[in-house]
């Protein structure tokens, strides 16, 4: 692999390996790092913690596929926060 570099910071290890699988699946091999670092931090939010490394030269490409699962992801984090506050009826 070479140098790498990081294409993704992830809020979570979830999203971490969404886009390494989405990453995988187009042929570019990466790696999640800090996964295992997450454990010991308990119920805080651990920023910057973990990132998806892909070798230079998969880095443009690696990018392009890594933004548009950031955006997706946001999207539906912003639905599903504006249909939460929907009262759940009894």
């Amino acid at each position: 692999m070479g140098t790498v570099k990081i294409v993704y910071r992830a809020e979570n290890i979830i999203d971490a390996n969404l886009v390494k699988a989405a990453l995988a699946d187009a042929g570019i091999q990466a790696f999640v790092s800090g996964e295992y670092l997450t454990g010991g931090i308990g119920t805080l939010p651990a920023l910057d913690l973990v990132n998806v490394m892909v070798g230079e030269s998969d880095f443009e490409r690696a990018a392009r596929i890594a933004e548009d699962i950031d955006a997706t992801l946001r999207e539906r984090r912003g639905h599903a926060a504006a249909t939460s506050t929907k009262p759940i009826p009894i």
